[in-house]
């Protein structure tokens, strides 16, 4: 079982270089990232450690969110190898992220 790790810039490129990532930018007083996270924890059970799923507060990391260009949250990206391959803006579902995670 697999579970959601904070990113910041000192982990970011360790954790994010290799491999299937989702990465959830998201703030504490976002109220649809608030709902986003225990469907983020069931995604991260259900795939467990074939990816990481990552969060990144955008209040605490504001490189990383222009490095995505991060307009609204929650904003999610899926990256294979570092290279971003999907994006979602908005609150989603489960079995579209876990669908998402395996077409990549």
């Amino acid at each position: 079982m697999s579970d959601v790790k904070h990113l910041t810039s000192a982990n970011f490129e360790e954790l994010t270089s290799k491999g299937t990532v989702l990465i959830d930018f998201w703030a504490t007083w976002c109220g649809p990232c608030r709902m986003l996270g225990p469907v983020l924890d069931q995604v991260a059970a259900e795939m467990g450690d074939d990816v990481v799923i990552g969060k990144i507060n955008v209040d605490e990391e504001q490189d990383l969110a222009v490095k995505f260009s991060v307009r609204s949250i929650p904003a999610m990206f899926i990256l294979k190898d570092g290279e971003v391959r999907e994006s979602f803006v908005g609150v989603k579902d489960k079995a579209t992220l876990v669908n998402a995670l395996k077409s990549v």
